[in-house]
């Protein structure tokens, strides 16, 4: 992975490095279709004011023109490439509204654009893959505790490792806010967001700074952020932490929301998921469920995976649209995993067998042993020149081929694998290669995936 690139901040991988990401695509795809999600893709651009409108900074946002300005193009409103799913997802649903079921359960594998200083695990163009539920009117908050199970799922079937998925509530943090007499939850939720980052200290500094918080007001806040649990006892201990019959609706709503999500999380998933109340997010359209996920050995990539619910992120007039989603940085996580070499590819290519020549009139001939395996499944490719066989036999091992196929005279057909030597008469409308070699592998040390 440590190559030098010609521009900085796009990743480019090589063959094998490709395979790696297909398997981890490919597995998302599987989970997320088995659990019932469908596939869609929007547009690469949205307008300006769509992607500004929800909270976006304008400066990590690559505007899109046409090279020859003239009248028409002027007129036109200004484009910019998505710098996430979300919101062009949201605009998709207002669109569509009446050609989608509701509740619409989608997936999005998809490129997206930031104009972010690159750095590890951060990119300008990167890949990402989303699962949301979106409801019409109303969402029941059953979509919240199965879409993070099905997220714990696909995490499972990745394999890359222990992960830990941390699930807040807001309702539950500025209901307690409120209940401590600071009278913006919202500002408090953003600076208790950046705990991780600057420390108790600061997040208590700014807390008195921005929100007037005086000092047991903020020790108060950051005792609640400090609470985490692998089970519900975290509704015990909020409870521990308020003034008597300091309670109010909207921290009950929120405790009850939490309750159900990690209890769900526990029966479905056990060991996967904890109650961590630091957890924000700093997007204001969140309103509910949060959800931000660390891979163990890899926490300086901060979450892998993060989202949460959303209430009122896609209306249209007096309709809205209420969902809850979560997405995966794909190319951020495989960067890392393949830089530190916990993943990587059995071959370079997915053929598996060379189809050598010993003459070059023997091409068409070649050609029809090839479709013979391909028609069962198994990927060759076939020799443009009849060159000695050692440079055939050379020119498959450096493509990390492991068979080549001969075919002499009389038309007896041997096959070599030419990792061990061993060379075998076959037949190639029989012949099949062991199951491990049919088709490229992702590999983790010590252990197959």
């Amino acid at each position: 992975m440590a190559r030098s690139a010609s521009l900085s901040g796009y990743l480019e991988l090589l063959p094998a490095e490709r395979l790696v990401e297909l398997h981890v695509l490919d597995t998302l795809r599987e989970v997320f279709e088995r659990h019932g999600f469908a596939s869609i893709e929007s547009r690469a651009v949205e307008t300006m004011d769509t992607l500004l409108g929800k909270g976006e900074v304008d400066k990590e946002v690559y505007a899109v023109s046409r090279i020859h300005d003239d009248a028409d193009s002027a007129a036109e409103a200004k484009l910019a490439l998505h710098f996430d799913l979300t919101v062009p997802f949201a605009r998709y649903v207002t669109e569509n509204a009446g050609h989608l079921a509701f509740p619409f359960r989608r997936y999005q594998i998809q490129k997206v654009w930031r104009g972010e200083r690159p750095q590890a695990g951060r990119f300008r163009e990167f890949t990402q893959a989303d699962i949301d539920i979106v409801g019409d009117g109303t969402l029941p908050f059953r979509a919240d505790t199965e879409l993070a199970v099905v997220m714990a799922r696909a995490l499972a079937a990745l394999d890359i490792g222990q992960f830990q998925l941390r699930v807040n509530n807001r309702k539950l943090s500025q209901g307690f806010y409120t209940a401590l007499g600071l009278n913006d939850p919202a500002a408090v939720l953003r600076i208790v967001d950046k705990l991780d980052k600057i420390g108790p200290a600061r997040v208590q500094a700014e807390l008195a700074e921005t929100c007037g918080a005086d000092e047991h007001q903020a020790q108060k806040a950051l005792a609640l952020a400090q609470i985490r649990t692998a089970d519900v006892s975290f509704a015990e201990q909020v409870r521990d932490l308020l003034p008597p019959g300091a309670a109010n609706e909207l921290l009950e709503e929120g405790l009850r929301e939490m309750t159900e999500v990690i209890a769900t999380l526990q029966e479905r998933v056990p060991g996967q998921a904890v109650a961590d109340l630091s957890i924000a997010r700093g997007l204001d359209y969140y309103t509910g469920t949060v959800y931000e996920t660390v891979l163990f050995g890899h926490e300086n990539l901060g979450s892998i995976c993060s989202g949460g619910r959303y209430d009122s992120l896609a209306t249209h007039g007096k309709r809205t649209f209420p969902g809850v989603g979560l997405s995966i940085g794909v190319t951020r996580l495989i960067s890392a995993l393949l830089a530190a070499d916990e993943l990587t590819a059995s071959r370079s290519v997915p053929t598996a067998v060379y189809v050598t020549l010993r003459e070059d009139t023997d091409w068409s001939t070649a050609q029809d042993v090839a479709d013979q395996l391909r028609a069962r499944g198994i990927s060759a490719e076939v020799a443009f020149s009849a060159e000695k066989f050692g440079k055939q036999i050379k020119y498959a091992d450096r493509r990390g081929i492991p068979y080549v196929w001969f075919t002499d005279a009389e038309g007896h057909h041997e096959v070599k694998d030419i990792r061990s030597g061993d060379q075998v008469p076959a037949d190639p409308a029989v012949w099949t290669p062991p199951a491990e070699d049919l088709t490229p592998r992702v590999l983790r040390p010590g252990r197959d995936l």
